[in-house]
């Protein structure tokens, strides 16, 4: 209990300053349940009407990118609704929402229980679950001792929400607005740093320059930048400025009068008066015209635009976000964009990394998409096998985000081809290697995955390069591994003690 305790204040701490470390919740689980004779448990957070695994043992990574609406889990709901430890008989109907997910034999749970975290009012912050594939293996838990345990954690969890909320109202904007992606529990270092950028920047007036390749998901950090801002209470309004056709553009971007060209028969407010006291996303502002570069930078000058057929101008108070996939640097060398427009729009670039430089992220990004598949398809339980998850962190993903989507929306479906309706309706379906269809030799070799080529690599301390292929080589086999570090260390052919004190020395545990 002792170390329990410690972890809980570990996590407290980190709670009421900032989004914890995936690590501190792992700790946390594992003092709490470490020593029980369970195959897997989870530590689930209440978010709205929905449980998100902070913390997995036993499980596939890939089960902390889910989230489970209890509406929908009619097992979790009646763990919820006990005043104590709920326990399932052995021929409960319920439904596990863990069924198939624990070996790679697809075994059904057959000893489960689980207690809900409140707080000292008695309201739901959480779940806690046990389960195990031996019958009656949990039957000698202490369940005054898990009950109390439970209850501790509830009441800090509720405290260091409210101290949280109270600290910072534009953290709860962003919580409310963001996608069920779980945007703000990124966890590689990567979109963490962007993360960061994003909540330093948001409440200022400054324009942002969004870049990075095609499906990354910069609309999602467009839409963060706004919830987080001094403007999440008005409009944001997207526009791509591929879509406009050049002699409408100007007209849909500051409006016009009744009468201003033929065809123009009623007023026109344009985009630019729609986001007043907003935010203005210019997506693919790269494929803007020259001309209309010109008017835009006036509009950013002196906060003002001139609708068409409009004598005097109007003022007007947006804040811009620009969006490429472009090098727009490149483009103004090449003289395709004005370089004052430039310098202006990128008061504040961030670039959204590619996935192959944020492979962290792949397993919680994979159970997303798996769980959407899951309801969309009616199904008992989707999952991947350990070499399809495996093989999911190793590829180099060209099309990103939206190329993991798609790839396991058509895995689903031939995965599924193989199996019979009643199949559908009972038995969890596993997604393997050939139904992910990857191209041959689609693998990246771990070199390329962390070490860029020799002709763009910038010279560092050979130390510091050396550091940097060991954290992302042991966070990507952690990952395969289900966040089981025993599991790492038999992928990786190490002693599990000298990978916890490495770990640690490359920050990827924490020392305590």
């Amino acid at each position: 209990m002792t170390d329990f305790l410690e972890a809980l204040r570990h996590l407290l701490t980190q709670l009421t300053h900032e989004a914890p470390a995936q690590a501190a919740w792992a700790r946390l689980l594992e003092t709490l349940v470490g020593n029980y004779p369970a195959d897997a448990s989870t530590l689930m957070v209440l978010e709205e009407e929905s449980l998100r695994p902070v913390a997995v043992l036993g499980l596939p990574e890939e089960v902390r990118g889910r989230r489970f609406r209890l509406a929908e889990h009619p097992r979790l709901a009646a763990i919820a609704a006990h005043p104590g430890v709920c326990r399932f008989p052995l021929d409960s109907e319920l439904p596990d929402p863990f069924d198939g997910l624990l070996d790679e034999a697809l075994n059904p749970v057959h000893d489960c229980l689980g207690v809900a975290l409140r707080d000292d009012d008695e309201r739901l912050t959480g779940l806690l679950t046990l389960d195990a594939l031996t019958p009656g293996a949990l039957a000698a838990l202490d369940e005054a001792e898990l009950a109390a345990a439970a209850h501790l954690l509830g009441t800090c969890l509720r405290l260091a929400a409210r101290l949280s909320a109270t600290r910072s109202r534009l953290n709860e904007a962003l919580e409310q607005d963001a996608p069920p992606t779980g945007i703000q529990h990124w966890h590689s270092p990567a979109m963490r740093q962007l993360m960061a950028n994003v909540a330093l920047v948001a409440p200022t007036a400054m324009s942002v320059l969004l870049h990075g390749e095609t499906g990354v998901g910069k609309e999602l950090i467009a839409r963060a930048l706004h919830a987080r801002s001094e403007r999440h209470q008005g409009p944001l309004v997207q526009i791509n400025c591929a879509a406009l056709p050049e002699s409408l553009a100007e007209s849909a971007l500051f409006g016009h009068r009744r009468g201003a060209f033929s065809g123009a028969v009623q007023d026109h407010r344009g985009h630019f008066r729609m986001a007043d006291g907003g935010t203005l996303m210019l997506d693919e502002i790269g494929e803007l015209p020259l001309a209309l570069q010109a008017k835009l930078l006036r509009v950013l000058q002196e906060g003002e635009i001139q609708p068409l057929g409009q004598e005097r101008p109007e003022p007007v108070g947006v804040r811009i976000v620009a969006v490429t996939n472009r090098d727009l640097a490149a483009e103004v060398a090449a003289g395709r964009f004005r370089e004052d427009l430039y310098h202006r729009l990128g008061a504040f670039p961030l670039e959204v990394p590619p996935l192959r430089r944020r492979r962290e992220d792949i397993p919680l990004l994979a159970g997303h998409f798996l769980e959407i598949n899951r309801i969309r398809l009616g199904l008992a339980n989707l999952r991947l096998t350990p070499a399809a998850s495996t093989a999911l962190i190793d590829w180099q993903w060209p099309g990103n985000i939206r190329e993991l989507e798609h790839t396991l929306a058509r895995a689903a479906l031939r995965a599924l081809a193989e199996r019979g309706d009643e199949a559908r309706r009972r038995a969890p379906i596993s997604i393997e290697c050939r139904h992910l269809a990857l191209p041959e030799g689609a693998s990246a070799t771990p070199a390329e995955a962390a070490v860029p080529a020799p002709s763009q690599a910038p010279i560092r301390p050979l130390r510091e390069a050396s550091d940097a292929f060991q954290r992302d080589y042991i966070a990507r086999a952690l990952a395969a591994a289900g966040n089981n570090w025993a599991g790492a260390a038999r992928r990786l052919a190490m002693d599990p003690g000298n990978l916890h004190r490495l770990a640690r020395r490359l920050g990827l545990k924490d020392s305590a």
